[in-house]
């Protein structure tokens, strides 16, 4: 009994010091040498088990469907920004217009997973570029914002993540990113503070100057209206 409560009070302290990791989300080289199907047969099973074990009657018509449910979820849903070949493809165009100035799209809706409990991260992200010549579809900004939020993450590192990926794509390091998110693991569970949320940034190039740092942060503040 003392063992088990020692352990216990060892993962309890460990799962809340959220020792910061690599920005690069921790994958094992063989990530992907199953296939979709297999993972969703095999969480099935896991789900089936966890479910089990904390005394639910699977036979209940409500009941009976959720592991599938949950591992078609995990795997084609929220946590489907861990495979490569679901990652936005980087085209992108000739700034033909010569529009030299900062672009801003801001309130780009974010849903996420933090990998500490598995709870939801739910929030806002405002993403601006200055061209070097080159721009993107403006959804493509939100895509790749999705893309890495669909996954367990971390926002310090699902911040890194966006502006690098939109350097690579826009050839530029004058990129920035402002995250405002909700974290369920500090809403609904430990602390229980509903009303605090947490916010990350990341400045690139241009954006570590103060007027031009100051200017995309005035923008994220203005009342949009249709």
């Amino acid at each position: 009994m003392k063992l088990e409560k020692l352990l216990t009070e060892q993962f309890d302290e460990m799962g809340d010091q959220h020792q910061p990791g690599s920005r690069e989300t921790p994958l094992r080289s063989d990530a992907f040498e199953m296939s979709n199907t297999e993972k969703t047969l095999l969480i099935e099973e896991k789900i089936q088990e966890v479910l089990h074990i904390l005394g639910m009657d699977l036979t209940d018509d409500s009941l009976k469907g959720t592991p599938r449910r949950v591992a078609k979820m995990f795997v084609n849903e929220i946590f489907s920004g861990l495979h490569p070949d679901n990652k936005p493809k980087a085209s992108s165009f000739s700034n033909k217009y010569k529009y030299g100035e900062m672009l801003v799209e801001k309130n780009i809706t974010l849903y996420s997973t933090c990998e500490h409990h598995l709870l939801p991260i739910v929030g806002k992200a405002h993403v601006a570029y200055i061209s070097n010549g080159t721009v993107v579809g403006l959804s493509k900004m939100n895509r790749i914002v999705d893309y890495y939020a669909k996954r367990p993450q971390v926002q310090e590192r699902l911040t890194l993540q966006i502006v690098e990926e939109l350097q690579k794509a826009l050839n530029t390091e004058n990129v920035a990113c402002v995250i405002d998110a909700k974290h369920l693991c500090v809403n609904s569970r430990g602390i229980s503070d509903i009303s605090s949320s947490t916010v990350t940034s990341e400045f690139g190039g241009r954006f570590k100057e103060k007027e031009v740092k100051r200017e995309f942060l005035d923008y994220i503040k203005l009342e949009t209206e249709f």
